[in-house]
């Protein structure tokens, strides 16, 4: 389903008329329209499923390699509960099964279910559950550090802060295993 920028015009006026401003006025006119726009590109995963970035996997045979780890994805958000935007870094790892996927793929997952309403916890393991079922690997890690908007510019507004989350599945899931990758992570490129 499309997101109906029509509808989201008409709310953002509403809104300007509700904190006092005239959405008439020169420099708001097009605000309505810019917003809607920005919308239907900051929820376009809503219309997307993440598996379809994983379908047709490469098999590999025998030599599968130990680690697959794509670091430092960019992405972008909006978090739920404030509909402001967090802007963090996604770092994936697996330890293929049977096969691989091109590692855009792996960034077209983050992307695609990040462009939805979030919440950082849910986004992290939503993207581990999709590559634990798109790829059926031995293992994932999903590590994620993000910049929330509603910590840096309202409430406590801690602007340096930063929230780390993480899932794991299978055989990543062990202690050992996820600090030896979380090392990798860390480490210079």
């Amino acid at each position: 389903m499309a997101v109906d920028q029509p509808r989201i015009e008409a709310a953002v006026a509403e809104i300007l008329a509700a904190i006092g401003e005239d959405p008439a006025r020169p420099g708001l006119g097009s605000t309505p329209q810019r917003v809607a726009a920005a919308y239907a590109e900051f929820f376009a995963g809503l219309a997307q499923d993440p598996l379809d970035h994983l379908r047709d996997p490469v098999p590999v045979g025998d030599r599968t390699g130990e680690l697959v780890l794509l670091r430092d994805i960019e992405f972008r958000s909006v978090c739920e509960h404030h509909l402001l935007p967090f802007l963090g870094t996604a770092h994936l790892a697996y330890l293929p099964g049977d096969h691989v996927v091109g590692l855009g793929k792996l960034a077209a997952v983050v992307e695609t279910l990040a462009a939805r309403p979030q919440l950082q916890e849910r986004l992290t393991e939503e993207i581990a559950d999709a590559l634990q079922t798109g790829l059926a690997p031995r293992g994932v890690l999903v590590v994620l550090d993000a910049s929330h908007g509603c910590v840096t510019t309202r409430g406590p507004r801690q602007v340096h802060s930063s929230t780390v989350t993480m899932a794991s599945r299978g055989e990543l899931a062990l202690p050992v295993a996820r600090s030896e990758i979380i090392a990798l992570i860390g480490g210079s490129k």
